[in-house]
């Protein structure tokens, strides 16, 4: 903390500055701190302590317009907006009469002020501010006026609801910011309810504000009966897509005509509600809900003015809600696609296999990673592992192309690995609609009793790796042709890799060990490193603990994962 100097020498260009002694007075009745020329607090007295219900401690050194600072609603104040910052920026003194301040328990202190520029060290300046309550000691708010916005703050409100709405495609989210905008701002209650796609009514959010902050009474939220065809109050007709109303406790007070007449009388009872403002919810195909905004606790009600503005809210409201739907509802249908084109694992006696996916991100729970297994006409195993360019539905389409293709040749042709790449490559220029796509595509065979191999082939594809049973491992790169696509005609070529008993391979895309902030090779090291460590792991087991350290942490892509384990000598099976 600095010390204040008791010299004033050159009068200041910005007005005549206090002088301040060693330390800050204690004075009966008025708080004071001392700010910096950037506005954070330097020191308080013991009165603004009390004041503010908090330490010195926990005062000195933060910003006074964001610790303090509030509108009578209890919500921080831009800086542009209020006149505390106002007379500090100005250089010269200046007061007010009835601002607020929050306090170290959140409730809201009523204050009457002076600022007045002041001497730090040197020629460094700043600002003394004394104040004073002005309102009742336990800061119960005064009755504010009603909720009225000029033109510009309306303008402002509906750009800001258009932002923060469209900037998500949760429809919960949706809902929670829709909330934060119009509590405690335009009303004291605000309450949603939307129509599912099954044409269930939900009361999904009943929300009021206390001590500045959002609340749900989720006592009160749940479902509601059906919307009434022909009922004529304010919510069904409403809910029908009828046009917006105002509404009071006494708009409910006759007998009820519906199931949602009555929850809507239990609501303004509950609530103490005095008027209601409702509008539909409209998406551009249908009506989503409805939106109720109350007062309860601000004197005046809703006028025409205000039910304006509430339209024009549930109509962004509206078209947020129908992109989010339409978005969940082209997840579930990617994601039942992804489920239903990863094939189950057949039973091989005496070899063990393991795999998983995981997608890029929540956003895209679909993509053109994929692996097969599936047993052959002669006995072996065909196994593949495959990535097709993309990330979303299209991806997923020209992945099922090339892997259905390739059980067809596999099936069909008893052909070697690389003349079953080789016509499937084919077909991806000129029959699927994959763009590019890589592959590995081998069979697992059993040699006699003990010897199990791998005869294989690689299209452009991360090399596969082998871990033997004392935790030796090497990666089978000797041959890499080109991916799927690309037009070249050349033959390819097959390995075969013998697999020795307990030893376990690994297949995978590059998901799993690519990333934008590291190389390639350190990616491949870490997951030879991480692989060998969970040789003796059972199989499943070291799937998963494989994708969560071998996986880097910023990747952004899918990942398919395909292991095999063999057999110990004598045919016992291969680990668990």
């Amino acid at each position: 903390m600095s010390a204040w100097s008791p010299d004033h020498t050159e009068p200041q260009p910005f007005g005549p500055a206090l002088r301040l002694p060693d330390g800050l007075p204690d004075l009966v009745h008025a708080g004071m701190y001392v700010v910096d020329g950037n506005g954070s607090v330097l020191a308080v007295n013991a009165r603004a302590e009390a004041l503010l219900r908090h330490t010195a401690a926990e005062i000195v050194g933060r910003d006074a317009h964001e610790l303090l600072h509030r509108d009578h609603l209890g919500q921080t104040m831009p800086r542009a907006a209020c006149p505390m910052m106002h007379a500090f920026l100005s250089g010269r003194t200046g007061g007010g009469d009835r601002e607020w301040f929050r306090r170290g328990d959140a409730t809201l202190l009523p204050v009457s002020w002076l600022v007045t520029p002041c001497r730090l060290d040197g020629p460094a300046m700043g600002a003394a501010v004394l104040f004073y309550e002005s309102g009742p000691e336990n800061g119960v708010l005064p009755a504010a006026e009603p909720p009225t916005l000029s033109q510009l703050d309306r303008l402002a409100l509906l750009a800001e609801t258009t932002t923060r709405l469209t900037s998500t495609l949760d429809s919960d989210e949706a809902v929670a910011r829709l909330v934060r905008l119009v509590v405690p701002r335009l009303a004291d209650w605000a309450i949603v309810d939307l129509i599912s796609e099954s044409d269930d009514v939900w009361r999904t959010t009943v929300a009021t504000h206390h001590d500045g902050s959002v609340v749900r009474c989720e006592e009160l939220e749940g479902p509601l009966p059906p919307v009434h065809e022909e009922s004529l109050m304010p919510l069904s007709r409403a809910l029908r897509g009828a046009a917006s109303a105002l509404a009071g406790p006494e708009t409910y007070q006759g007998p009820p005509d519906s199931g949602i007449t009555v929850a809507q009388q239990k609501l303004f009872q509950v609530t103490g509600m005095r008027s209601a403002a409702i509008a539909p919810i409209r998406g551009p195909r249908a009506v989503l809900g409805a939106l109720t905004l109350g007062l309860s606790d601000r004197p005046g009600t809703f006028t025409d003015a205000e039910l304006s503005l509430l339209e024009d809210i549930a109509r962004r409201a509206g078209l947020a809600l129908e992109n989010a739907r339409l978005y969940q509802r082209q997840r579930h249908i990617a994601e039942t696609m992804q489920r239903h084109l990863l094939p189950q694992m057949p039973e091989v006696p005496g070899l063990r296999m393991a795999a998983r996916y995981a997608s890029a991100s929540e956003s895209a729970q679909v993509g053109g990673d994929w692996y097969d297994v599936f047993s052959l006409a002669d006995g072996a195993t065909a196994v593949a592992i495959g990535d097709v360019v993309g990330h979303n539905i299209d991806a997923a389409a020209g992945m099922a192309q090339v892997r259905n293709m390739l059980r067809a040749y596999a099936w069909a042709l008893e052909e070697p690995p690389s003349s079953i790449v080789e016509r499937l490559d084919q077909a991806v220029v000129h029959v699927t609609e994959a763009s590019m796509a890589t592959v590995i595509f081998g069979r697992v065979e059993r040699n006699g009793d003990d010897a199990w191999a791998l005869r294989w082939t690689n299209a452009g594809h991360p090399p596969p790796l082998l871990i033997t049973h004392d935790g030796r491992s090497r990666f089978l790169d000797e041959e890499h042709d080109h991916l799927l696509g690309t037009g070249l005609i050349r033959p390819r070529t097959d390995t075969l890799t013998p697999l020795p008993p307990l030893s376990t391979l690994v297949l995978y895309t590059d998901g799993l060990i690519e990333s934008p902030g590291h190389t390639l090779d350190r990616g491949m090291a870490r997951l030879r490193q991480h692989a060998a460590a969970l040789a003796h792991r059972p199989l499943h087991v070291f799937c998963d603990l494989l994708l969560e350290r071998a996986r880097p942490v910023d990747n952004d892509d899918d990942v398919a994962l395909l292991v095999f384990r063999t057999p110990a000598e004598g045919g016992e099976p291969g680990g668990r």
